[in-house]
């Protein structure tokens, strides 16, 4: 008696559970990705050309980008590092709350501290516009992985046969 191998087949079966949902969750995701991005990118691009059209430039005694015009984060963060320098020199090293009130460069100091708020403002702009830019990214990748997912659309099953 020879003992044969049992015969398989397999089944091709429709899903248990309706995926149609998850495909338009998918589909979401990469829409809502592709406006985080254009959204991240047009801010960046705004606060560029607000910066570029007050034409900063970066004085001489400066970290960096000596010369150059502020037109961007690194620019930005450079521009407002010596403002705070030559604020400090003008105050003998005080800041505008340690100043006396009737103090003459109490008012240079202040808007000096005006300028760098100012800056410092068009850095966080910066960073959120990266940041959308980012989320975008990860929400196309799981947009794409979930549309994936649920486009497999069969079930197989092997299955002995008698």
């Amino acid at each position: 008696m020879s003992q044969e191998e049992p015969r398989t087949a397999d089944v091709i079966e429709p899903p248990e559970k309706k995926v149609g949902l998850v495909k338009a969750v998918g589909i979401l995701g990469i829409i809502g990705g592709i406006l985080l991005i254009v959204v991240g990118v047009i801010a960046w691009i705004g606060v560029t050309n607000q910066l570029t059209a007050e034409n900063i430039t970066i004085p001489d005694d400066a970290a960096a980008f000596q010369g150059q015009q502020v037109t961007g984060p690194f620019t930005a963060w450079v521009q407002a590092d010596i403002i705070n320098t030559h604020a400090l020199a003008a105050s003998d090293g005080k800041t505008y709350a340690e100043l006396d009130q009737d103090d003459p460069v109490r008012t240079t100091v202040m808007q000096a501290s005006f300028l760098r708020s100012s800056l410092f403002t068009s850095i966080v702009a910066y960073g959120v516009a990266l940041f959308a830019a980012g989320m975008g990214v990860l929400a196309i990748l799981f947009g794409w992985a979930l549309h994936r997912l649920a486009s497999v659309p069969v079930v197989i099953k092997r299955s002995t046969v008698v």
